[in-house]
């Protein structure tokens, strides 16, 4: 899945801030360190990166 650009409850952008929390998490840093300094605060946006599955190297992989 490819991150929105707004959060799909509240309407707040948030496409701008996946690429910070990926690479800090990849980093070893706790998620819930992480999404509070990038100002993530309500449930629905904290939600939507919780829940993201990065699947766009695994889909390209494949021919239509």
């Amino acid at each position: 899945m490819i991150i929105p650009i707004r959060c799909f409850s509240c309407g707040k952008v948030v496409g701008h801030l996946w690429e910070e929390y990926k690479r800090r998490v990849d980093a070893g840093e706790d998620s819930k360190k992480v999404l509070d300094d990038l100002g993530l605060k309500r449930y629905c946006c904290r939600g939507l990166f919780l829940g993201n599955v990065d699947l766009i190297k695994k889909i390209s992989a494949f021919k239509v």
